[in-house]
């Protein structure tokens, strides 16, 4: 079995730490930035229906968005009896601790007030935003793969999984590395699915709506093998998790939103 164990902190400059948790999502952000400047640029939009200026400050918006969002939804739905006895731990985003539910909903409103400050056109940012978001949710669960978190369910025949890891702070049973399989599904096989939409001449909004439905997907099948949070353990018998529970209701709105772009492009 593999028994994987990195340091949490990549950088220490005495009493200063640089956690590669908190790298990942600068990374995640940054290459979500770029990508989404270069499809801005491919449709003509960059410059005229988006300035550069208000470009940068949506990228601002979207990071405080994503964080409050996703911080207040995992302290709201997976840890609140801890976090109301233990508040000052709240603040400890470099300890892990994030919803991507949270995090989507907080940009959803971060960038929706943005735009519609600066009259920028906000489905359209959204779905060039949503064909790039993979890839941080990638770089997000890397680092919870780095943070030994998050990790998945006891393999019950080890032979048949012979890339199971012993987690050092999840007892000694081989586990699944859900990690990995959500990095792969959620982020990576994704984007690539995503990314290659770009250029179809499809309706304003489809992408995002085959973003909800995908990550909802993905994120339903890896909650198979990952294991539950401890302090929730399974919502419903022994097969639902707060995490399918959540998917569920995104894959619902992205499959609305879905026909309702296509009954009103039948209408037009």
């Amino acid at each position: 079995m593999i028994a994987p164990h990195i340091d949490p902190i990549a950088l220490q400059l005495g009493p200063f730490a640089i956690h590669w948790y908190g790298l990942m999502y600068v990374f995640g952000f940054t290459a979500t930035w770029l990508l989404v400047r270069k499809q801005l640029r491919e449709c003509g939009a960059w410059g005229v229906s988006v300035q550069p200026e208000a470009y940068e400050g949506l990228f601002t918006a979207l990071i405080l968005g994503v964080v409050l969002g996703g911080r207040l939804a995992y302290v709201l739905f997976y840890n609140f009896s801890y976090y109301m006895g233990h508040p000052i731990d709240i603040f400890y985003i470099w300890q892990g601790g994030m919803s991507f539910h949270g995090g989507f909903l907080g940009s959803i409103v971060a960038g929706w007030w943005y735009c519609r400050k600066h009259h920028m056109p906000f489905m359209l940012m959204m779905d060039k935003i949503c064909v790039v978001a993979p890839i941080g949710l990638a770089f997000g669960r890397m680092g919870n793969f780095i943070n030994g978190e998050l990790w998945g369910r006891v393999v019950t025949h080890p032979a048949d999984v012979p890339w199971a890891m012993i987690f050092p702070t999840a007892g000694l049973g081989p586990r699944h590395p859900s990690q990995l399989y959500e990095l792969g599904l959620e982020g990576l096989l994704l984007f690539v699915l995503l990314w290659f939409t770009r250029k179809l001449n499809w309706p304003i909004g489809m992408r995002a709506a085959l973003f909800l439905m995908g990550y909802a997907l993905a994120r339903i099948f890896c909650e198979q093998f990952r294991q539950p949070d401890v302090q929730l353990g399974f919502i419903y018998s022994d097969w639902l998790t707060m995490g399918m529970l959540l998917s569920s209701s995104m894959l619902a709105v992205g499959l609305s939103w879905m026909m309702w772009l296509i009954i009103k492009g039948k209408q037009a």
